[in-house]
């Protein structure tokens, strides 16, 4: 060990722990940024065990080194150029044979290597009896216990670690799977050939592998070390390849991983028992109803309904109180003023900007809760692993799999996260499709508007399903909303896999977790986390947005001479003695109606509207709507906020003032209302969606999102709109 410091990387499959060992291991001393070139997430840490210096490497989570997906790359990258002094990897001890995978490569690798049995108190709960020292005679690496989140198991971690790069014999003590007669004395001719050519010594076996597998990074590197050799290695593993799949009936690379798993399974059958766990067996007969081939998708489907029906029928009584107590809040702000104060400015930012603005979306707070508790209890309870696979067989007609179902899953509470999460995707491709259609999976955002509009338009309306279950018609409504979003990604993606982004689709491979009860606690934390960022958008960036709206909309004030117009309607019909007083309360509400129609026209927002009008009246919009829809690039929730805005700058707030719904009802038709909330599904993200998509793609692809997504919208609302007033 030189100078008394070491270098160890931690390695293993995403939820396996590894992060919580990193962090017990370095505590508050980690760094974190990006590996130079991708937007793969780096971190670091250092401590000191002894006397001894440590640097710790967290490597992005993967469940290979297959080189599929940017983490692979990076982790396989780094450890052929910066040769740590230990590799420990993280196994998740209740999932030996899926974890172990990762291992069996690390040693063909070469890497000193250290199995971390991590989370083996969870193991011993599931029933897992694991003889670590026999385990670690069969694989030649030393296995230590841990449990990441108490701490147990990591100095005698760190003790391992030293050892072993204190060990000249470490990597040469390490098993590797044997691929059997037909296979190992094609590898060796191939390693051969390689320290022949390329002066290939160390790795020479599991560069032999890689090129088998044809792996693509593995012959870029070659290329680059011995480009004069490059062509002839890559048409003799050619040549092998399709020797070895002439023979044993399947491709090469999936012969390999049945060998690595059939390896990982013989020692995990001599070192590793189980007690019968009921619970298993529980998992394994639910999955055969929820996974099945015929029932799968439907059961999907009536899920994804119940949910909507628990959002409505839960939600809108809430909601609707909420809505009451924003009148009174606004009655009894505007209130402060009097009569005399009306004309007041900070009265009407203080009433019509943010209380109606900001308000009109914080209503919606309480079915922005139940939507999220809803897709917490799913994801906690083990069932959105299932859907995925359930999509799988669908996902692969249209060139992608069930894995790319993940992030749009994830889209439905935000985008933004959705793509993210599309990092684990094996090819660029696969990435930049589901990329592209993720915004078309509704986001919370959108239940706002979608809310707004069945509450105005589609009275709610109760009717039982087979006499027994109460369904209301807004979850139907919202439920059809959401299906048209996926309808829409799924063909998008295939023209896309079809002509921009064309390839095959890569091999989907993802475990399923047991079914378990989520806790209150897991539930309560994972649906506050996403309601807490709704609130925290409508209180900063909405809130801003909201009050430069409100600006536009108050400024320039209407002049003297046309105020005097209408004060002098007013006078002709108050002076009017033929009229009763129905009557005359009647004609006095149509001028204030036009009074406030013709302040918004010549105010700042009403020009802009005027302007951009003609744009969306094919679509059944007027200048007001065609406003908010531009207004929602900046955030989907800001629509509701700035029709709020809109219908309620120059009125006087009081408790009896209508709210926003009832405004809209009157104004507008069911058809509009339906094409509003299709425009709002299909259209533009919103401007921090765009970023991240810069971010994670290039500005090509993001722009290429806006554009398209942006027409799709208009020509399909368009055409419904056409249609639907033509029959209407």
């Amino acid at each position: 060990m030189k100078d008394k410091h070491l270098t160890i990387a931690l390695a293993g499959n995403p939820n396996s722990g590894k992060t919580t060992v990193f962090n017990a291991i370095t505590g508050a001393r980690q760094h974190v940024g990006n590996y130079p070139g991708v937007t793969v997430e780096k971190k670091t840490g250092s401590t000191t065990h002894g006397d001894v210096r440590l640097d710790v490497v967290d490597l992005p989570g993967t469940y290979s080194l297959t080189a599929y997906s940017i983490e692979e790359v990076v982790s396989r990258n780094f450890l052929l150029d910066e040769q740590p002094d230990v590799v420990i990897d993280i196994v998740d001890s209740s999932n030996l044979e899926r974890n172990l995978y990762l291992a069996t490569q690390l040693m063909e690798l070469g890497v000193p290597l250290l199995l971390a049995f991590n989370m083996s108190d969870v193991a011993k709960n599931r029933g897992y009896n694991i003889d670590e020292k026999k385990l670690s005679e069969l694989l030649g690496v030393p296995i230590v216990q841990t449990i990441g989140h108490k701490g147990k198991g990591i100095a005698e971690l760190l003790d391992a670690a030293m050892a072993v790069s204190q060990d000249p014999q470490a990597t040469s003590r390490q098993r590797y799977p044997n691929y059997g007669h037909e296979i190992e004395p094609h590898l060796q001719q191939l390693a051969n050939l390689l320290e022949e050519k390329c002066g290939i010594r160390q790795r020479s076996r599991w560069f032999a592998i890689k090129l088998l597998e044809n792996d693509a990074e593995t012959i870029k590197r070659l290329g680059q070390a011995c480009p004069e050799h490059i062509e002839e290695l890559t048409l003799e593993a050619e040549r092998i390849r399709h020797h070895i799949e002439s023979i044993c009936g399947d491709a090469a690379e999936i012969i390999l991983a049945d060998r690595r798993y059939g390896f990982i399974s013989g020692a995990c059958t001599e070192a590793v028992t189980q007690s019968v766990e009921v619970r298993h067996e529980r998992s394994d007969r639910i999955d055969a109803v929820m996974t099945n081939r015929y029932l799968g998708l439907p059961i999907f489907a009536l899920l994804m309904f119940l949910v909507f029906q628990l959002t409505f029928s839960v939600g809108n009584p809430v909601v609707d109180a909420f809505d009451g107590w924003k009148g009174d809040l606004a009655g009894a702000v505007g209130g402060l003023w009097g009569e005399s104060g009306a004309d007041s400015v900070l009265r009407s930012l203080l009433v019509d900007g943010i209380i109606e603005g900001v308000g009109a979306v914080l209503v919606f707070t309480p079915l922005i809760m139940l939507l999220f508790l809803a897709i917490a209890f799913l994801e906690d309870s083990g069932y959105m692993a299932r859907a995925a696979f359930v999509i799988d067989r669908l996902m692969h007609k249209i060139g992608l799999h069930g894995k790319s179902f993940i992030p749009m899953l994830i889209g439905f509470g935000c985008t933004v996260p959705g793509i993210m999460a599309t990092r684990t995707l094996e090819t660029r491709r696969d990435r930049i499709t589901t990329i592209l259609v993720l915004p078309l999976m509704s986001c919370g955002a959108r239940l706002p508007i979608y809310v707004l509009i069945l509450g105005a338009f589609f009275p709610e309306r109760v009717f039982k399903v087979l006499g027994i279950y109460n369904v209301t018609n807004h979850a139907l409504w919202l439920f059809l909303i959401y299906m048209i979003g996926i309808a829409l990604a799924i063909i998008c993606a295939k023209i896309f896999r079809g002509t921009l982004l064309k390839g095959e689709a890569t091999p989907f491979v993802m475990e399923l977790p047991p079914y378990r009860m989520p806790t209150l606690k897991g539930l309560t934390i994972h649906m506050w986390e996403r309601t807490w960022l709704y609130i925290k958008k409508a209180g900063t960036i909405i809130l801003a947005i909201v009050v430069v709206l409100w600006a536009l909309a108050y400024w320039p004030k209407l002049g003297d001479e046309k105020h005097a117009v209408f004060e002098q309607q007013r006078a002709i019909v108050q002076a009017d003695a033929h009229a009763d007083k129905e009557q005359i309360a009647d004609r006095l509400e149509e001028i204030d109606n036009a009074e406030h129609e013709a302040k918004l026209e010549h105010s700042a927002i009403g020009r802009v509207g005027k302007t951009i009008a003609p744009v969306f009246r094919p679509c059944g919009f007027d200048w007001k709507i065609s406003t908010a829809t531009i207004g929602a690039f900046a955030a989907k929730e800001v629509f509701v906020g700035q029709m709020g805005v809109i219908y309620s700058v120059g009125e006087e707030a009081d408790e009896e003032s209508e709210p926003l719904r009832e405004k809209l009802a009157a104004k507008y038709t069911p058809l509009i209302g339906f094409c509003i909330m299709l425009f709002s599904l299909i259209s533009m993200p919103c401007m921090v969606t765009v970023a991240v998509t810069v971010r994670e793609a290039g500005w090509r692809w993001a722009m290429l999102q806006v554009g398209y997504l942006t027409v799709l919208a208009w020509v399909l609302t368009t055409i419904v709109y056409q249609i639907g007033s033509r029959l209407v």
